[in-house]
């Protein structure tokens, strides 16, 4: 929580010709406190968003064990069937495409929203099938533990699968309606 505070001593500056608007102590009104209260708090911030983005670049918890690693394991996807290791930050590992894929994980990645999150259980999805494949993810990404598992029996699970594409192969060949 920011508080902001003008003290006493604080002088505001004079008040300029088109704002005839002004309390009786004169003070601007409203409007302008409001607007000086939202800079410092969007510098306070801005601050804040900056030293997250600085801690996935400079050393941080998950760079201790050389960066975020995952393990991602596909069945009944055809060719892509397997156990790939994925590391970013650095990028490598076994994976088919590591630089795609930690890129899609740093795309999906925000403050508040975990990219392997499930599928809320109210959720209203299309009878859609996507097909037999299924994955797991497991191990550790931003520093926290992963341990994802992902089918595509609904709209709402291919939607969350096609999400993460490169980590998890494309499927888009095997989509089906129901009758």
């Amino acid at each position: 929580m920011v508080h902001v505070s003008l003290g006493r001593s604080a002088r505001l500056p004079a008040r300029p010709p088109s704002c005839p608007v002004r309390s009786a102590r004169g003070r601007p009104p409203l409007a302008a406190a409001l607007a000086a209260v939202a800079v410092v708090l969007t510098g306070s911030a801005a601050g804040v968003v900056s030293a997250d983005a600085h801690s996935r670049t400079s050393a941080g918890p998950y760079d201790a064990a050389g960066g975020d690693r995952l393990t991602v394991t596909v069945r009944n996807a055809g060719r892509a069937d397997g156990t790939y290791l994925l590391r970013c930050h650095p990028g490598g590992g076994s994976h088919p495409d590591p630089g795609g894929a930690c890129a899609t994980l740093d795309r999906r990645t925000t403050w508040g929203r975990d990219p392997f999150a499930p599928v809320p259980p109210d959720a209203l999805c299309t009878m859609r099938y996507g097909g037999p494949a299924t994955a797991r993810v497991t191990g550790t990404w931003a520093g926290r533990p992963v341990d994802a598992s992902y089918d595509r029996v609904d709209g709402c699970e291919i939607a969350r699968w096609e999400a993460l594409v490169p980590v998890l192969p494309a499927q888009d060949h095997q989509l089906r309606t129901y009758p």
